[in-house]
């Protein structure tokens, strides 16, 4: 599992962080049944849970030193539209609600990929699970040994390693932090009679802490899942300087993506590369993945243009990756796109919801995520999460349309067009569409809005000679018959 972080302003402590990665569920079973959306099955099969992240945004370059939550179970339905109170959840970790288990989701992992182990081996029906639900305890809870102190979930700052702070949770921990079909690989788990199977959630660590205008930190989590294998589950390579064939001196960022339902590349996984440019995603769901890097140099600060290679494997390396300086002098730097976000309920009132913004780049007729670059380095967070409140809001302060409350936000990305190529065993050709990006900006709110998911299309052009610091993009995403 993993983390991110918190939208009005670009600053260290709003890179998200946790990183509760990888639930690990080896194996599913029994009775027969049907359900709205999923299917059922005959037979029998086991279940192992697990937890793993790749430990990205700990001390001493990123703002946590731990990241603690407790879970007290997980659970999985056959049905993507079942509610906290239907029947057909399946039980994963049936005595995690009598005994708890706290994990700091920066610690020290005790293999390659996993954390810690969830409980004992378990068994549900065979068939295909459209949609998990973690559940943490609420900050009240009584915790054994409590690295928290008087909070069940909680934070320490690489400043203060030591001292904790509440991490708050938005009202869905309690029923569950819900994964639907549309962020678990192929739509759904699916698990056969008799097989054995590894599930893995990843929490988005860099990606899932929000703080707060009062400086509070607050849980909003980003998750997918999907089966993975617990000796072949990793995709790795190395990213270097296209010019000096070095690793870039400077900060890069590589993500991970898979198509959605509607044929957008999403990021699964996102990590900066280390010093010598490796990088490694473990575990991963099987099935192949695009690899997005991005990334800047230390010297003048000039961005190289992002590079896609496509249809990677798991247990794949890409090899050595070159990042391209720009072509065009407007390209070495930030494109700031700016814009609005609004939110009103079903009475056309203001109220206040989270969204998470992306920034899309279609290339070679796909559209694939660009991470965000924040002005700042090292940086963690590929996207950005804001929070709709009341107006004026901002820096220069914008006044929410009639009846809404908005946000106006800033996500800095590269102003290059990327190169992209396909995964190749003997090493990969890269070539660029366009010396300049085009960018649509992309918000989905797990709030239940009519409409969960809004962009800007068209996609706006990047022209001129830059550079683009302020870059106004319209429509507004304006969510509207929210709760």
């Amino acid at each position: 599992m993993t983390v991110k972080g918190n939208p009005t302003i670009l600053s260290r402590l709003w890179y998200p962080i946790f990183a509760l990665s990888c639930l690990t569920v080896a194996a599913l079973v029994v009775a027969a049944c049907s359900s709205m959306n999923g299917t059922v099955t005959t037979g029998m099969a086991t279940v192992t849970t697990m937890i793993s992240d790749p430990a990205t945004c700990q001390a001493p370059d990123g703002p946590y030193a731990h990241v603690y939550v407790t879970i007290t179970d997980v659970k999985a339905h056959t049905s993507s539209s079942a509610g906290e109170s239907d029947s057909g959840w399946v039980d994963l970790t049936p005595n995690l609600s009598k005994a708890p288990k706290q994990i700091d989701l920066l610690g020290q992992a005790n293999n390659q990929c996993f954390l810690a182990s969830l409980g004992d081996a378990q068994q549900l029906q065979a068939g295909t699970y459209q949609q998990i639900r973690i559940i943490l305890a609420d900050n009240s809870l009584s915790i054994s040994n409590n690295a928290c102190g008087n909070s069940a979930n909680c934070i320490m700052l690489t400043s203060s390693p030591s001292t904790p702070h509440e991490l708050q949770l938005s009202s869905e921990a309690k029923t569950g932090l819900k994964i639907p079909s549309g962020q678990i690989a192929s739509g759904g788990f699916k698990i056969a009679a008799g097989e054995t199977k590894d599930l893995d959630i990843d929490f988005n660590t860099c990606s899932s802490i929000v703080r707060e205008g009062n400086g509070k930190y607050r849980l909003k989590p980003v998750l997918h899942a999907g089966e993975v294998s617990t000796t072949s589950a990793s995709i790795n390579g190395v990213v270097l300087d296209g010019a000096t064939g070095k690793p870039v001196v400077g900060s890069v960022f590589v993500a991970v993506e898979q198509k959605d339902s509607a044929g957008v590349d999403r990021i699964i996984q996102a990590t900066p590369a280390n010093a010598d440019g490796s990088f490694v995603f473990c575990p991963l769901p099987a099935g192949t993945y695009d690899v997005v890097i991005s990334g800047s140099r230390t010297s003048d600060g000039a961005l190289y243009a992002p590079s896609i290679v496509t249809g990677v494997a798991v247990g794949s390396t890409t090899g050595n990756i070159n990042l391209n300086p720009p072509t065009l002098p407007a390209a070495s730097s930030f494109a700031n796109l700016t814009g609005l976000v609004t939110s009103q309920n079903a009475a056309t009132a203001p109220t206040s919801i989270d969204v998470t913004l992306s920034a899309l780049e279609t290339v070679n007729s796909v559209t694939y995520t660009i991470p965000q670059q924040p002005a700042i380095s090292p940086f963690y967070a590929a996207t950005q999460v804001v929070t709709t409140v009341a107006g004026p809001v901002g820096t220069p302060p914008v006044a929410c349309p009639a009846n809404t409350d908005c946000i106006n936000y800033s996500l800095p990305v590269p102003s290059g067009g990327a190169y992209a190529g396909a995964w190749s065993a003997s090493g990969t050709t890269l070539a660029q569409s366009s010396p300049l990006a085009s960018y649509t900006v992309d918000g989905i709110t797990t709030s239940a809005c009519s409409t969960l998911d809004l962009n800007t299309n068209p996609p706006l052009a990047l022209t001129g000679t830059g550079p683009f610091t302020s870059v106004a993009i319209t429509p507004d995403l304006a969510f509207t018959t929210c709760p």
